[in-house]
């Protein structure tokens, strides 16, 4: 497993990538997708859950597709990330390129950086700017992102002292989207509590999942067509000290013989639109869809 995160770009970003991509079919339909949202937007506003994250996924066929090139593309666009290639066994490789740290513990400072509440990058940098405004100032993505804020906040405080929360949170970009953040701070109580702990004691949270936790995963396993499998997850390392990083699997694909899996989702509350969730998957697929040399509109 390669977990790469800082430093200056290591491939050309625009650089277009020949992956011998086929065939892409989108799971579920576009159509699909936005009658799962509308059925969830139902059961948040009749009180079955809060929160719920759907997803959606493409398969690829590309038969040999060799995943390394599209990980130095990854690392290359988006260089404050956490680049990521896990061998899987029998021919499989997990990749992708994460936003998200879940937590990480080095010596006694705790840091976690939940994100949620998103909105597309724009090529034009006025609408670029106005996006990330609106963002901010958005009730039903400041709200989305207060309840994962908020519980990650609440677990780690049964692991460290002093912990540092922002009253607000602010804007943070990727290449492809914009990203309500909270950068929270603490120190570890017991140093025994290594960051693989803290980790599990965290995961998942509402930002891949919803809440209540219970919930909203039966709402996942009724509402998506297809199985997560390593997508949602945690990547990262631990050390003998117990320090360590964990990212949040998202931004990712899944490689096999015959091509790959990716993945996108979006928080969906009762104010969601099926339309504007639609929209924030398909951007989030821009990621791995542009490493690969495609561009969004080449996927409905």
């Amino acid at each position: 497993m390669r977990l790469r995160r800082g430093g200056p770009p290591v491939a050309d970003p625009h650089r277009t990538i020949p992956v011998g991509i086929r065939a892409i079919r989108p799971i579920p339909t576009p159509e699909g997708y936005r009658d799962a949202v509308a059925r969830a937007v139902g059961q948040i506003q009749d009180g079955h859950y809060t929160k719920v994250v759907l997803a959606r996924s493409l398969r690829a066929e590309a038969p040999g597709f060799d995943p390394a090139p599209a990980v130095r593309a990854l690392a290359g666009r988006d260089p404050g990330g956490y680049t990521f290639a896990v061998d899987l066994g029998n021919g499989r490789t997990l990749f992708g390129a994460s936003p998200e740290l879940l937590v990480a513990r080095h010596g006694r400072v705790v840091t976690a950086n939940p994100l949620a509440g998103s909105a597309p990058r724009s090529a034009d940098p006025v609408e670029d700017s106005r996006r990330a405004t609106a963002l901010l100032a958005s009730e039903k993505d400041r709200h989305e992102h207060a309840v994962v804020s908020d519980q990650v906040a609440d677990v780690l405080r049964q692991y460290c002292k002093d912990l540092v929360v922002p009253a607000e949170p602010s804007v943070v970009g990727t290449a492809t989207m914009w990203h309500l953040s909270t950068l929270i701070t603490g120190e570890i109580a017991d140093e025994g509590v290594s960051a693989l702990e803290l980790a599990t004691a965290l995961h998942p949270t509402p930002a891949v999942c919803g809440t209540p936790t219970d919930a909203a995963r039966a709402a996942i396993t009724a509402l998506e067509p297809f199985e997560r499998g390593f997508y949602t997850g945690m990547v990262g390392w631990v050390d003998a000290n117990g320090d360590g990083e964990w990212a949040v699997t998202i931004r990712c694909a899944t490689a096999d013989a015959d091509g790959l899996d990716l993945f996108a989702g979006a928080g969906v509350v009762a104010d969601s639109s099926p339309e504007a969730e639609l929209a924030e998957t398909t951007a989030k697929l821009g990621t791995l869809l542009t490493a690969l040399g495609l561009e969004n509109s080449d996927v409905a």
